[in-house]
Order: structure tokens, then sequence, then C-alpha cells
């Protein structure tokens, strides 16, 4: 079930927001709001060990302290429509939401950062969270981002990551060796670091594809399982060549005016592992040449402004799963859905601190 909030009391201040861009020149910055909900952990809690509130203090000292927001994703819009199901996974899968029809989506597109005012061209990363509400009332709820793979496998590295590229009381920037010293000690950050190399801010959210990142297990009606990643791929393309505008908020306007002109669709894909893959380690990619099933169509048909819109009373817990998906042992899987719960109950006791904002 979704938690419920208090009742929507617009504040007065209105959004604003600064000009920045973040290139490979800037690539702490980028590493330091990308993906930044993989906390540690959930349960009771051991000295030694890592704590969902040692990353969401972390996030608030990085990117600022945003009454009512998310500590990380914080600019974003509502989104609605549904997923058609061709019935393919039902082989992999006993999960409803792979029966031949519709699901019911609301999700939600980001940037990936912690500010709510900051400039769409900031970071080249963009990210789609989706929660799917079967039939039989079960959810399914997942959060999917541009880049292919995850800097580092682990929640201490990544916590280590998040402390490299804090900022110095004295100049308000992270020290400039910290980040370099970083990725030389973590050499599974090659795979990333490569692909930011190339990376470029998208002119659009609807022309993006979405990654899950981390593996997860289909269960099929036998109770056989097969361990997966999931991404969408866009069926709506850019010109060649296309870049994103200088505009502070592009991704919104743009977003609202091709919806208004008919329905988003994405092509689902699950991709199947093969024996050695690696399943546990979000920083690994699988070979390319992997089994791809394709599952339906992921349609959007509406949106909504994400201080007053469905999306904004929704904790995108990656591990609330129907019947038919499980989780994988993942330790950034955890890590996130105890951080996700912890960065939620701040922001619901601050949601009357929220600006409002026009409709979409």
């Amino acid at each position: 079930m979704v938690d419920q909030l208090p009742p929507r009391r617009p504040a007065k201040s209105p959004l604003s927001s600064s000009a920045a861009v973040v290139r490979l020149a800037g690539i702490g910055a980028v590493v330091a709001v990308i993906g930044a909900a993989f906390y540690y952990v959930n349960g009771t809690f051991d000295p030694q060990r890592l704590q969902p509130k040692s990353f969401v203090n972390a996030l608030e000292h990085n990117n600022g302290l945003h009454p009512g927001f998310r500590r990380n994703h914080a600019k974003g819009i509502c989104v609605v429509g549904y997923f058609e199901s061709n019935g393919d996974a039902q082989g992999v899968s006993s999960a409803q939401v792979f029966h031949p029809g519709r699901t019911p989506v609301v999700g939600r597109f980001a940037l990936p950062s912690g500010n709510p005012y900051a400039p769409d061209s900031s970071v080249p990363l963009r990210s789609l969270a989706l929660r799917f509400t079967q039939a039989n009332g079960q959810q399914w709820r997942t959060g999917m981002n541009s880049m292919p793979v995850f800097p580092v496998g682990t929640p201490q590295a990544f916590y280590q990551m998040l402390q490299a590229g804090s900022p110095e009381p004295s100049t308000g920037k992270p020290k400039p060796t910290a980040m370099p010293a970083f990725f030389a000690s973590h050499p599974e950050t090659a795979a990333f670091l490569q692909w930011v190399k190339t990376a470029k801010p998208s002119a659009s959210y609807a022309t993006e594809r979405y990654n899950a990142i981390n593996a997860f297990y289909l269960v099929n009606s036998a109770g056989e399982r097969q361990a997966v990643r999931w991404g969408v791929v866009p069926l709506d393309q850019d010109a060649p060549g296309a870049t994103a505008p200088n505009e502070a908020d592009y991704l919104q306007q743009d977003l609202v005016q091709r919806i208004a002109n008919g329905p988003l669709k994405w092509q689902f894909n699950l991709t199947l592992a093969e024996a050695g893959d690696p399943i546990e380690d979000a920083s690994k990619a699988w070979p390319a040449a992997r089994k791809v099933i394709t599952a339906g169509t992921l349609v959007l048909t509406s949106t909504q402004a994400q201080n007053s819109g469905e999306c904004r009373d929704i904790n995108y817990d990656p591990l609330i799963l129907p019947a038919g998906i499980q989780a994988s042992a993942d330790p950034l899987l955890a890590a996130r859905s105890a951080a996700y719960a912890s960065s939620y109950h701040r922001r619901t006791g601050e949601v009357d601190q929220l600006p409002q904002e026009p409709r979409p």
C-alpha cells in the first residue's frame, strides 16, 4: 500500500534555477548525484555498519536541504498511463502484470540530483520510476536510470563516493583530488566512467532508454527462477544530432508538449542472464548477446505536477514486488529500500513546505 501524506498545502515560494553544466571535467559532481538512494541497511543496525540516515545526511550535505522534496531525484514530473502486456513473458514469470492486457501505471521522470532547482543540463542522466498496480491488488515498483551500469557494487563503496564528492567548508566545492583518488582505488568504476565520457544531456525524457541496473528473478508457474535485468527502449526518436536546449527547465516543457500530441511509448524488455553472469553486482554489464524478451509496451498518456500529482505520495521502493518477481541478493537493493524509507519519512513531515507548481 502507498503511505498517505498530510493534506497538500502549497507554500508561497516559486521554483527557481541556477545555470551550470557538468561535463567530463566535472565527473565528480556527476557521480555525486546519480542513483543516490542506494543506501544501507535494513533492520537492526550494527554500529560498524552504515545506516540509512548516514546516506540521507550525506545527500543533504552535498546537495543542500530542500524541505518536502526527495533527497535525490528531487526535480521531476508525474506521469500516468498503462503497461500493455503481449503475454510473451508468461513462460518466465507468473506475475499478473505479464498476462495479456493492460496494467495501470503511475510514474515519475526525474533529474538525478538532490537539488530541485538544478538546471536540466547539469547532469547527463535521467531517471524513470514506475508503479504497476495489478488487478489482484499487488504492486510492482521499479526505478530505472539512463546509465547502463552503476559505478560501484556495494553500499559501502557508494558511501565512500559520496564522501569524496562532499564540499569543503572553505570552498563549497569537493576537494579536487578526492574523486580521482576514489576512482583509482575502485577499478570496478571503469565501465561507468567509460560511459560518462560519451554521455550527453538528452534533449527529452521521451527519447531516452532507461535501465533497472540491478538484477531480479522472474519465477514461473512451475517455480523455476530466471535472473533478469529489465529496461525500456523509446519508440520515439529525435532527429540525428538533436541537442539539449540551454533552458533550465526544458525537460518538463518538452514532455508536456509531446504527451499533449499523443501517448508516449517504450518497448519493455527483459534481458535474461546466463550462467556466470554477475547477478549481485550492478557495476558489471552483461554480454550484449543475451536473450531479450519484449514483454509489452509502456504507454504514458498524461502528466501531473510532481508536488501535487499522484507520484508525490509514492515511495518507489524496488523491493515492492508481486508474486512472480523476486529480488536478487544484490546488496544495493536492500540498501535502496531502507534509505528510501528514511528519506520518505523526512519529506512527508515537510510536505506543507513544498512550493506550489503550475499544472503541466
